[in-house]
């Protein structure tokens, strides 16, 4: 523990008792002369009672290290004093992440602790997506007259690792762009498959399958059917996480990047599901990139992606961000033939930007908008004004969007979908 200070509570007392004492022995007054000998007694119990030193160990413990999102997890706070007094007056302020909050308890503690001996205290927080760790704890001792203070901060690094799940509850409507992979888009591309698409002459070496064979007994001659082939996709899912989109409609509802990440989250595995080839990509002074590919390896580098990258933690990434350096590394990692689902709230013009470039490149954009807006005062109405604008200019520049309400996400996929088929 650090070298006490002087809290200056006793200032003052010793000119005090000298006044007293000079004042009883010229006026020859008892009670000043007592009041002047208690005072003295006093300073001699501040020195006395005085702490030399405070050494103390902090240990802290989770009932669960790798939770789902909203479990309630258990921080135990354990404090032992190893010095050879007894500590009258012992705090401890358990530093949260800040992302967490307290739901059960409280993070801090106060007792008196004699030597060898361990006060506890438990505390609950909510899970939440990321990788949240615990650093510092603040522990204040006072001696029993409070003259000294000691304070120092303990480093007890303890990390709660919570990985989205990653569980397709809605199917993501895809545009034409496609792989070379068989899967589920269709296109205007004719071979195998099974819906009708066209009939050609009879080409050496083509299936007996798919020979018309209804137009060779009624023609004599021989044709070949083909049908509309499905091909996989590869899909990049964009997040905007810039700290322009940590936004909410209020103090307690979660932020837009939240509700982006909770949209990626559901499209990666239905589009993996679907065997379309995905990957990540965010928009965030950090770098962040997963490649397309498939399979079980890669759900699971996803899932890590998801909870412990820095760009999709709950607070806004600290370091500077130059927009036309994302965009450049974007684009080259972009293949010609991905799609974009870029989830953004649209809450400044260069989210828009982004869209509309990717688009003009030549990847299928699908924009998927959580609404991050309120309407109780002047200022939030004028914000939902201008991203309605923004959700427009979007529209007109032929690109999908999904304006994601407080309804869960499938029904505005419905909803937009419906609206793109008219």
């Amino acid at each position: 523990m650090t070298l006490g200070f002087d809290t200056e509570r006793w200032h003052g007392v010793e000119g005090l008792v000298l006044i007293a004492a000079a004042a009883g022995v010229f006026t020859r007054n008892p009670p000043l002369l007592l009041l002047s000998g208690l005072g003295v007694v006093l300073l001699g119990y501040v020195r006395i009672a005085g702490l030399d030193e405070v050494a103390v160990r902090v240990e802290r413990e989770l009932s669960d290290s790798t939770p789902d999102s909203d479990d309630e997890v258990a921080v135990t706070l354990r404090v032992t004093n190893e010095g050879s007094k007894t500590l009258f007056d012992l705090r401890l302020v358990d530093c949260v992440p800040p992302a967490l909050a307290v739901s059960d308890g409280t993070a801090r503690l106060g007792t008196a602790l004699r030597p060898g001996a361990t006060a506890t205290t438990t505390y609950s927080v909510t899970a939440i997506r990321g990788e949240h760790t615990w650093d510092e704890t603040v522990v204040i001792a006072r001696d029993p007259s409070g003259s000294v203070e000691y304070r120092e901060t303990h480093t007890t690094e303890t990390t709660m690792r919570c990985e989205p799940e990653l569980a397709a509850t809605a199917d993501l409507p895809l545009r034409g762009l496609t792989s070379q992979y068989t899967g589920r888009v269709e296109t205007d591309v004719p071979g195998s498959g099974l819906e009708f698409a066209s009939i050609r002459e009879y080409r050496h070496g083509d299936p007996i399958r798919r020979i018309d064979w209804n137009r060779r007994a009624r023609t004599g001659e021989l044709a070949t059917v083909q049908f509309r082939e499905e091909r996989a996709a590869t899909v990049v899912l964009v997040v905007d996480t810039r700290s322009e989109a940590h936004v909410a409609p209020d103090a307690d509802s979660e932020t837009a990047v939240e509700r982006c990440v909770d949209a990626a989250s559901i499209a990666f595995p239905a589009l993996l599901d679907s065997g379309d080839r995905v990957g990540v990509a965010a928009i965030d002074p950090k770098d962040c990139w997963l490649a397309p590919s498939a399979g079980g390896e890669h759900r699971a580098r996803a899932r890590r992606l998801f909870a412990t990258h820095p760009a999709f933690a709950p607070t806004p990434s600290n370091g500077a961000f130059f927009p036309a350096l994302a965009m450049r590394r974007l684009r080259r990692r972009l293949s010609s033939d991905a799609q974009v689902i870029f989830c953004s709230p649209l809450s400044d013009d260069y989210a828009v930007s982004v869209a509309r470039r990717l688009e003009a490149y030549g990847h299928a954009v699908t924009v998927v908008s959580p609404d991050p807006t309120a309407d109780d005062t002047a200022g939030a109405r004028l914000a939902r004004i201008e991203r309605d604008l923004r959700l427009r200019d979007l529209r007109r520049a032929g690109i999908r969007v999904v304006d994601w309400g407080n309804e869960p996400l499938g029904v505005s996929l419905e909803r937009a979908e419906a609206g793109w088929s008219r």
